[in-house]
């Protein structure tokens, strides 16, 4: 079964031998440019993939963002003009 990458909540990377891995972006510890990238796991384990550590990056952040724009979707709207959110009457209230 293949799942797209947002959906597994996973990144999709590249091993060197040009097979598809995928990736749990907060498991990641360190990216490291030597000469390869290198990804360092909170286990401990090591991935070589053929990204570059800019590329590993944008797709972290790209992830990220859709997961967040996902949340902001699904927040409630802030009430706007109600008397517990105007700065006169919280000021009035106040003293």
């Amino acid at each position: 079964m293949c799942v797209e990458g947002n959906e597994a909540g996973m990144i999709q990377l590249t091993r060197l031998n040009n097979q598809p891995l995928m990736v749990n972006s907060d498991l990641i510890k360190f990216i490291e440019k030597a000469p390869d990238t290198v990804l360092t796991l909170v286990s401990g384990e090591k991935v070589v993939v053929l990204e570059s550590c800019e590329q590993v990056l944008e797709k972290i952040v790209e992830f990220r963002r859709t997961i967040l724009s996902g949340v902001k979707a699904l927040a409630p709207e802030p009430k706007r003009g109600s008397d517990a959110t105007s700065s006169g009457n919280m000021k009035s209230k106040v003293e």
